[in-house]
């Protein structure tokens, strides 16, 4: 199996509305965001399925001297193998990386987030850099891309969060500010114990709205001469709204519950919004 195969294996198996972005870009740009996403699953499934903290922190300290391979000429997995291009032609840079692997490093410590600030800053390390390396690899000419880029990855991990609140709770993570919960009143413990209320609806109404105050910012960010060569994201968006809509227009039933679009219908929103350009 060649490097880009193993990407391309890591990337369907996960199911990722991400996969269905990909499939309009020309070949060597699919290769790269390919890459760059096995990279960012790779990672992610050690803080979420290595149960020994430690173990854990070993595996990412592993990643981390493999991106230092990577850029010295030397890597060894299939994912930083398939990585070398994208370095060349498109700017993924280490720097961006490590953040990354620094965000799934804040899984293994943090299980509750005080307030927004402390929450954007998880969500900028596992979301707005991979915008921003996306960014590169989709081709930009003006730099406040990067900007819009860094917006939409906020609002799609924003957007899991939201959908992902149960499955979350129920493995003792809270993404949730605390300060928000006390706003609303909404204890841990009624997440939790599933428990569906009036002020938990409130709650999620507020996130939500934060949500598509991201995906709104990032919009108006995006520079006309750039909106073509970004449609993979846009497409991700598309999805992304979509199932935010579905959420709210649902109650928010997310504590018990995982709502998701069909493969048919993400990938009719997908080619939708590549024909609009």
């Amino acid at each position: 199996m060649t490097p880009d195969e193993y990407c391309s294996q890591k990337a369907a198996a996960s199911g990722s509305s991400f996969y269905y972005s990909f499939r309009f870009l020309p070949t060597d740009r699919r290769r790269a965001i390919t890459a760059l996403y096995a990279f960012c699953r790779e990672v992610d499934d050690i803080a979420d399925d290595v149960s020994d903290v430690n173990v854990a922190r070993a595996k990412l300290g592993w990643w981390r001297t493999e991106v230092a391979s990577l850029f010295a000429g030397h890597p060894s997995h299939p994912v930083t193998k398939a990585l070398v291009p994208a370095t060349r032609e498109f700017g993924v840079d280490s720097h961006r990386l490590g953040e990354i692997i620094d965000g799934m490093e804040m899984d293994l410590s943090k299980k509750r987030y005080r307030d927004w600030p402390e929450l954007r800053l998880y969500c900028h390390r596992v979301a707005g850099v991979v915008g921003q390396l996306s960014a590169g690899i989709f081709g930009y000419s003006n730099p406040q891309t990067l900007e819009y880029a860094e917006h939409l990855g906020l609002a799609f991990q924003m957007t899991n969060i939201i959908r992902d609140v149960g499955e979350d709770a129920r493995r003792d993570r809270i993404y949730l500010p605390q300060d928000e919960l006390a706003k609303f009143e909404v204890p841990v413990e009624h997440l939790m114990a599933a428990k569906h209320s009036p002020a938990f609806e409130a709650l999620m109404s507020f996130q939500t709205n934060r949500a598509q105050s991201l995906y709104n910012i990032a919009f108006a960010c995006l520079p006309v001469e750039d909106r073509k060569a970004q449609r993979a994201g846009l497409i991700m968006s598309a999805i992304y709204r979509t199932l935010l809509d579905e959420i709210a227009a649902d109650g928010f039933k997310v504590l018990n519950q995982r709502t998701s679009l069909t493969p048919i219908r993400k990938l009719w929103l997908a080619w939708k919004t590549w024909v609009a350009g």
